[in-house]
């Protein structure tokens, strides 16, 4: 089934994505690290993955080439600069190798956004419902692998990331393209995945996730420092599968609103995800104060609203653009968004420190943004 194989090869294929963080032990004694060093090796990667994304999105790449073909192109390249990592020998050519990964990155994740709504063209929010899941589930395993022994050589995990991102490229490169995405290959030229936006219906949509992004990804770098506040008693490893667990929920959160958009549409699912992560954001400074489990529960529910969305703002601007434009307008959307994301993660974690749990009220205007844009083209998105 080109949905659950499409799926499965996202997860396999961004296991690359964090893979420094789960042995940066190992590498501090191998390479003589400071602990900020990691910094620059999870920096390195979200730089490549958005110069990636902009080049894609911009050259038309993904929509003038078979999109199954440059998925497991980038796969390999993924694989083998992951898999050199344990002879980078130090700080900087390791850098300089997770950049190439995350540029490899970018050609998995928004690509096989491409790929999924090609195969499920009637039922794009569930096909993409699962692809963000598996995506949400890989985005939690360092918390995972932080909190269990790898046991063995650290150089193992790298090379079996590796060998999973291979894997993913042999399976798309074997389910290839969709046949009506086939015939659109090579019509769509370069620069116009920038068209996409002279699309009202793609603008509003676009425009709801990137105030979406502003507030997913500070939440999950949240998520460690609002658990230990409200369980100070947690010991490391309690902390570090909590941590999991809390981001992790948002995988069966984005199937369970994958199954509902096939009731409801995408539009509905999506306005549900950010009326409930706003009132999340607004009321958490309040409950902040409330310790013990009821704390996890609300946290887990904040985690799972804040995500339950995101795959349905693709779903509608993929709806939303010409078949011979998906791929470049998804791809640019993304880079806009992480882009957006980037901002919000270097403004807000550091208030942290001095705001506490009111930072909560400025992740909250990313969410009533997307609100506002969606309600305002609420007649285009009737059927979506």
């Amino acid at each position: 089934m080109p949905i659950v194989w499409i799926a499965l090869a996202e997860l396999f294929g961004t296991a690359l994505w964090f893979t420094p963080n789960a042995v940066i032990g190992d590498l501090e004694r191998e390479w003589t690290l400071a602990a900020h060093d990691l910094g620059w090796l999870t920096g390195a990667v979200q730089v490549g993955f958005l110069l990636g994304t902009l080049m894609i999105g911009l050259s038309g790449l993904s929509d003038r080439r078979d999109a199954s073909r440059l998925f497991a192109t980038c796969c390999l390249i993924g694989a083998l600069s992951n898999g050199l990592l344990p002879w980078a020998g130090g700080l900087w050519p390791a850098v300089a190798l997770r950049l190439a990964t995350g540029m490899a990155l970018a050609g998995i994740y928004p690509v096989g956004m491409k790929l999924m709504v090609g195969w499920a063209p009637q039922r794009t929010g569930l096909g993409l419902a699962w692809l963000v899941g598996m995506l949400v589930i890989g985005t939690a395993t360092p918390h995972l692998l932080a909190g269990l022994s790898l046991g063995g050589d650290w150089r193992s995990a790298l090379w079996c990331a590796s060998l999973l991102a291979l894997i993913a490229g042999i399976m798309i490169w074997h389910l290839g393209e969709a046949p009506q995405l086939r015939k659109s290959s090579g019509e769509t030229p370069r620069w116009a995945g920038l068209g996409a936006f002279r699309i009202e219906e793609f603008r509003h949509a676009a425009s709801a996730y990137f105030g979406h992004m502003w507030e997913l990804y500070t939440l999950w770098a949240l998520i460690p420092l609002l658990l230990a506040t409200a369980l100070p008693t947690l010991t490391t490893t309690q902390l570090a599968l909590g941590s999991f667990a809390l981001i992790a929920i948002g995988g069966p959160g984005c199937w369970l609103g994958g199954w509902l958009s096939l009731h409801l549409g995408s539009h509905r699912i999506a306005q549900l995800g950010l009326s409930g992560s706003a009132a999340c954001c607004l009321s958490y400074p309040w409950l902040s104060g409330v310790s013990g489990v009821w704390a996890a529960l609300f946290l887990a529910l904040w985690s799972l609203l804040a995500v339950i969305d995101s795959p349905h703002f693709s779903a509608l601007s993929a709806r939303a653009c010409p078949a011979s434009l998906v791929g470049s307008a998804l791809t640019l959307q993304n880079a806009i968004g992480y882009a957006v994301s980037a901002a919000s993660l270097a403004w807000l974690l550091p208030a942290w420190s001095t705001l506490g749990p009111w930072v909560a009220w400025l992740m909250l205007p990313g969410p009533l943004i997307g609100l506002w844009v969606l309600r305002s083209r609420q007649k285009g998105f009737a059927h979506s």
